[in-house]
């Protein structure tokens, strides 16, 4: 009994830590860039009292990608988690295993056919691109499951079918890369490296319900996911319809990845670093350290948003690239550690 109320104490520090860290950085953030803002300015504007430089700034620009920021990567990590323990796979990533770029695939797809540039992306495309994403998501993680199943899913072979596949979406990707016009094919190269294009309110507005839906229902499945680790066998022996409750939580995986490229780009290595970063926090307990996931993706994220938008300002680097070269040399370690 001790010992859960101490795990509840950390829980709860470690999620106000979390929430403190995220409530700060957002402030900061706020203030920095290639307009610089006071801080007491940028309080003044979200009270409604800034001049109208500092409101057009922070409300139409800055404001909703790192609303967009927050969600994006929180629905990454937990697709992440959701994916690492499905699969019993340490190394599960929605972008090493070729799902966001699956959803990216369907993404420049849509564009390409429907929108005709990536500047002219209409009220009615923003509503179907995240089911164009979806859509795209789930075809790319049912080629991973077809093909990785041998009498079971191996984690070795599910990440090196899912790494062949990530790279089959990527060729035909730059296909249609090459038939854009020079400006869209820019935009698509640095939207699918990783980069919040889609920073207004109708993408705030449009993406953020979807993931913040699905992110409870994640939650609520948290006993399924610690019930799958300990074995298909015992699973059912405790009245776990298996097949049935991992093909739900990988569609809630596949579907938070989705939504996350369609106004994220392909943002890899997310999804494997912040659930790492939590479990080794808060223990393999789902109930725990999925909740701490979210909020470690969405300051994760947040970080590497900030970083990119002022490390070189006025140039932007791609939020994807930051969190790749943040996130790289752990993949590399986990890799080596992997038996």
């Amino acid at each position: 009994m001790n010992n859960e109320k101490l795990k509840q104490k950390r829980f709860t520090f470690t999620m106000s830590l979390l929430a403190i860290l995220i409530l700060i950085l957002f402030i900061i953030s706020l203030n920095m860039g290639v307009v610089r803002i006071a801080p007491l300015d940028v309080f003044k504007t979200l009270f409604g009292m800034g001049s109208p430089r500092d409101e057009l700034v922070l409300v139409d620009f800055r404001l909703p990608r790192m609303l967009l920021a927050l969600v994006i990567g929180a629905a990454l990590a937990v697709s992440g988690a959701i994916l690492q323990g499905v699969s019993k796979n340490d190394l599960a990533d929605p972008g090493i295993l070729g799902i966001n770029t699956g959803a990216g695939f369907a993404v420049i797809l849509f564009i390409y056919f429907f929108q005709g540039s990536m500047n002219n992306v209409s009220t009615f495309g923003i509503l179907l691109m995240p089911l164009f994403a979806l859509m795209g998501a789930v075809t790319a993680a049912f080629l991973i499951y077809a093909l990785a199943w041998k009498k079971g899913i191996d984690p070795v072979r599910l990440i090196l079918v899912g790494i062949g596949v990530n790279s089959g979406f990527g060729a035909v990707i730059i296909i249609f890369q090459l038939k854009m016009n020079p400006q869209d094919f820019m935009q698509a190269a640095v939207w699918l490296s990783g980069d919040i294009w889609g920073a207004n309110w109708k993408f705030v507005s449009i993406i953020s319900p979807l993931i913040l839906l699905l992110l409870p229902f994640a939650f609520y499945k948290s006993h399924v996911l610690n019930l799958l680790n300990l074995g298909d066998q015992v699973a059912i022996g405790l009245g776990i319809r298996v097949e049935r409750e991992r093909r739900f939580l990988l569609l809630v995986a596949v579907a938070l990845a989705g939504f996350g490229v369609a106004a994220g780009g392909g943002i890899a290595f997310l999804g494997l670093v912040a659930p790492h970063i939590a479990k080794r926090l808060m223990g393999p307990k789902h109930q725990m350290f999925l909740p701490v996931t979210a909020l470690l993706g969405s300051l994760l994220l947040l970080v590497a948003d900030t970083l990119g938008k002022n490390i070189l300002a006025p140039t932007e680097i791609p939020v994807g690239i930051v969190v790749a070269i943040l996130s790289a040399p752990y993949f590399i370690y986990l890799l080596m550690k992997a038996k």
